[in-house]
């Protein structure tokens, strides 16, 4: 079984949701962690957003890169979900580690109404979503980093 890390800036959306997808269209060959560079707490839309495809993330913990790595958990692929420089900020993995950056804006970052937020995050949850579904049937459709 493939050991993978999603990470993001602070745990709270992008890696959290690409754990979630990761678990669900990769079941047996895959085993999904998310971490972030400084976790937050988990995005209320983001978990409503999640809710809407039948998938419960409210529960979740923020974890962090830095107690990921200490808890000697090795990984096959370690893949960030975040902006560019955030990306480059990402602490080192020992072992050797596949590394991917699949670049998602953050939800967090969004402005306007509820609802407008709402929309916006149902946005990115479908690009992640794609991007997962490919990578679990072998179209990486991805860059290294």
């Amino acid at each position: 079984m493939k050991h993978v890390l999603f990470v993001c800036i602070h745990n709270s959306a992008r890696s959290q949701m690409a754990e979630a997808f990761l678990a669900e269209c990769c079941p047996g060959s895959h085993r999904a962690f998310s971490a972030g560079i400084e976790p937050g707490r988990l995005n209320p839309v983001v978990v409503q957003a999640m809710e809407e495809v039948g998938i419960d993330i409210s529960g979740n913990a923020t974890k962090s890169v830095d107690a990921i790595i200490a808890s000697g958990e090795r990984f096959d692929t370690v893949i960030t979900v975040c902006d560019e420089a955030s990306a480059e900020r990402c602490p080192y993995v020992p072992g050797s580690v596949e590394r991917l950056h699949w670049g998602f804006p953050d939800p967090s970052a969004l402005t306007g109404t509820a609802e407008e937020r709402l929309a916006g995050t149902r946005q990115i949850r479908d690009r992640i979503r794609s991007r997962v579904e490919a990578w679990c049937q072998g179209n990486p459709a991805s860059g290294s980093f």
